[in-house]
C-alpha cells in the first residue's frame, strides 16, 4: 500500500507541478506587454477635469487594461490642482503619478518628482521614438537638465481647426447675407442687426454675445481674447516680442485696451450679456446649447458639449462657426502659430509610485503607434473597419461621433487616455501614410452639416481654418508657449504673477462693465496697481526665463 500511495503521489505531484506549469505559461501569456508582471493599479492626481471618465470599463479602456495589465485610480480636480497639490506637498505623501499643471514647480522644489530621464532611456522606446530631437524641450531649465514632467501635448500636429476665435450661429449670417466678418465692428454690426430682427429664439430673450468668465476660464477664454485679437499668439500672461524675446504683460499693451473697450461698449448698449461675470460654466453652456445666445468668444474646445447638443436636437442652424475676428484689419489672427512640441503641461512620476518602471512602460505603451490608433479611432471592427488598407469609419458610427455627446465616454476614444501621455496630433501620418487622427480635411468636411456647408461656401472656403491665416505665414515661436516655461515655485515671480492676475480679475470684469466715460480712469487706475506690484521687474524676470529656454532648447 505504501508503494502504491507513493506512485499515486508522484503522480498527483507531476501532475501538479504541470498543471502550475500550463498556468504559469498561460500567465506569461497574458501579460506579455507588462514584462511577466500581474495586475497593477497605478494612483493617478489630474489636475484637470474629466466628465467623461469611464472608469476602464469602456472598449478601449478594458483593451488597455488587457495590454498592460494596468489599471488607473484617478483623482480629477475642478481648480487646476491649486488647493490640492499644495496640501500634497505639505502632507509629503503623493499619489504615483500627478498632471500638475501650473504646480508643477511646486513638486519639483518639494522634491516630489523623480528624473524621468533615465527610465525613458531604458524602458519607453516608443517615447523616444515619438519625441526624437524634440526629447531635448523636456529638460526643466538651464540649471536643472532633469525631466521631472513628460509633456501630454501633440507631435507633428497640423491642426484641423482653430484653437480660439469668434463663435457667431451659422443662422446669424445666413440671415444678413454673409456679411464681412473680419473685425470687432464686424461682429457689433452683425450681433446688433441680428439680435433686433429676432429679440426672441424658442420663447427666450435673444442674447447678443455672451462670455466665459467662469474661474480660470476667464483667463482662456475672455481676456486672452485681447491678445489674440491684436496680433498676438497664445503665450499664457505675457506678450513676447519675437525678435527680442522681451516680454511684456500683455494688458499693459495700448491695443489690448481697446479690445476691452469694445466689449464695454457692447454692455453699455445691451449687447452684452448682464450675467457674462456671474454665471457659471454650466449656465454658459446652457445658453449655447439653447440657441439663444447669437455669439461668444473662446477657445473651440470649449463649447465641444454645446455644438452637440445642438446638433443632437436637431438646432444645426443655431450652431456656431469660428471666425478670426481682430480689433482692426491691421491685426493679423495669430491661432495657427506653430509652436513645436510644446513642453511644462504633462505628466510626472512621483517619488512614492509603487513602481516608476511599470508606469513608464505604460505610459510607453500609449504612445506606441497601435495604441494611439486605437485612441483615436477605436476598436477594429466595433468603430472601424479596414477596406483596402484604409480605415474607415462606419456610417452609424460617424452619425454617433458627430451627434451623441455620450459617445466619447461609452466608447473610451478620444483625450480620456490620451490626456496621460504626449499624442500625435492632427496631420501627424502612421507608418501605413494614414493619419493617426479622424481629423483630416477630407473627415473634417464630411461631418459637416449641410447648412455649416453653406455658410463655409458662402464665404469662399472649406473649413473654418481657412478664413485664418495659415501657420507657414506665422513664424514659429522658438520657446514654445511661453505659459508651459516654469516658473520657480514660491519665487517673487510666482507671487507676483498671482497678485497682478488677482488685480486683472478684479479691474477688468470692471472696466468693461463700468458707464463708458468711467471706463479709461479704471483702466488707468489697473495699470497703477500693476506698477505698484513692480510688473517691470517680472517683465524683465521672465524674460531671462524665456531667453534661458531658447538657449536650453538649441544646445
Amino acid at each position: 500500500m505504501r508503494s502504491c500511495y507513493k506512485v499515486f503521489s508522484l503522480v498527483l505531484l507531476t501532475a501538479l507541478l504541470s498543471i502550475m506549469a500550463a498556468c504559469q505559461n498561460s500567465k506569461e501569456e497574458v501579460t506579455t506587454n507588462t514584462e511577466g508582471k500581474g495586475p497593477v493599479t497605478l494612483t493617478v492626481f489630474d489636475s484637470d477635469t474629466n466628465p467623461d471618465w469611464e472608469k476602464m470599463e469602456s472598449p478601449v479602456g478594458q483593451k488597455i487594461k488587457e495590454d498592460t495589465g494596468v489599471t488607473l485610480d484617478p483623482e480629477f480636480d475642478i481648480e487646476g490642482g491649486q488647493t490640492k497639490i499644495p496640501l500634497m506637498v505639505a502632507s509629503g505623501e503623493y499619489p504615483d503619478m500627478i498632471l500638475p499643471k501650473n504646480e508643477a514647480s511646486t513638486l519639483v522644489d518639494a522634491g516630489a518628482l523623480i528624473d524621468l530621464a533615465p527610465l525613458i532611456e531604458e524602458h519607453a522606446p516608443n517615447i523616444k521614438k515619438m519625441l526624437g530631437d524634440d526629447i531635448n524641450r523636456l529638460k526643466w531649465s538651464k540649471d536643472d537638465p532633469s525631466i521631472y514632467i513628460l509633456s501630454n501635448n501633440t507631435v507633428g500636429e497640423d491642426r484641423a481647426n482653430p484653437n480660439f476665435g469668434a463663435l457667431v450661429q451659422h443662422d446669424v449670417v445666413r440671415e444678413l447675407g454673409y456679411p464681412e466678418m473680419k473685425t470687432l465692428e464686424d461682429l457689433e454690426n452683425a450681433i446688433r442687426e441680428y439680435k433686433k430682427l429676432h429679440p426672441e429664439i424658442n420663447g427666450q430673450p435673444t442674447i447678443g454675445l455672451t462670455l466665459q468668465t467662469d474661474g480660470w476660464r476667464l483667463q482662456s477664454a475672455t481676456l486672452n481674447s485681447g491678445f489674440m485679437m491684436t496680433g498676438g499668439a497664445d503665450d499664457g500672461e505675457y506678450f513676447v516680442d519675437p525678435e527680442t524675446f522681451e516680454a511684456t504683460l500683455h494688458y499693459r499693451r495700448p491695443a489690448e485696451k481697446e479690445v476691452f473697450r469694445w466689449y464695454n461698449k457692447m454692455n453699455d448698449e445691451g449687447l452684452l450679456d448682464p450675467d457674462s461675470f456671474v454665471q457659471k460654466h454650466d449656465q454658459w453652456l446652457s445658453k449655447l446649447s439653447t440657441g439663444r445666445a447669437l455669439a461668444t468668444i473662446a477657445p473651440d474646445w470649449m463649447i465641444y458639449e454645446a455644438q452637440s447638443a445642438l446638433r443632437e436636437a436637431g438646432m444645426e442652424e443655431r450652431m456656431y462657426g469660428m471666425y478670426p475676428i481682430t480689433l482692426s484689419e491691421e491685426y493679423n489672427h495669430n491661432a495657427f502659430r506653430d509652436n513645436g512640441f510644446q513642453v511644462g503641461w504633462g505628466i510626472g512620476i512621483t517619488k512614492d509610485c509603487k513602481d516608476p518602471v511599470r508606469a513608464i512602460k505604460f505610459l510607453d505603451y500609449l504612445v506606441k503607434e497601435e495604441t494611439q490608433v486605437m485612441l483615436n479611432w477605436g476598436i477594429e471592427g466595433e468603430h472601424y473597419e479596414v477596406v483596402d488598407g484604409k480605415r474607415v469609419i462606419p456610417e452609424d458610427v460617424l452619425e454617433r461621433r458627430n451627434n451623441d455627446k455620450n459617445f466619447l465616454k461609452e466608447t473610451g476614444i478620444g483625450y480620456n487616455f490620451s490626456r496621460f501621455a504626449p499624442r500625435y496630433g492632427d496631420g501627424a501620418l502612421d507608418s501605413t501614410g494614414q493619419t493617426y487622427t479622424i481629423n483630416t480635411r477630407e473627415q473634417q468636411i464630411a461631418n459637416q452639416t449641410e447648412i455649416e456647408k453653406e455658410v463655409l461656401k458662402n464665404y469662399g472656403v472649406e473649413l473654418w481654418k481657412d478664413l485664418y491665416p495659415s501657420k507657414d505665414e506665422i513664424p514659429v515661436s522658438p520657446w514654445g508657449a511661453a505659459y508651459n516655461l516654469p516658473i520657480p515655485a514660491g519665487s517673487k515671480l510666482e507671487v507676483n504673477n498671482q497678485r497682478m492676475l488677482d488685480i486683472t480679475f478684479k479691474r477688468v470684469p470692471e472696466a468693461i462693465l463700468s458707464e463708458p466715460k468711467k471706463f479709461d480712469e479704471i483702466w488707468d487706475q489697473y495699470m497703477k496697481d500693476l506698477d505698484k506690484l513692480g510688473v517691470e521687474e517680472s517683465e524683465e524676470e521672465f524674460t531671462e526665463i524665456v531667453k534661458d529656454t531658447v538657449e536650453l532648447w538649441n544646445n
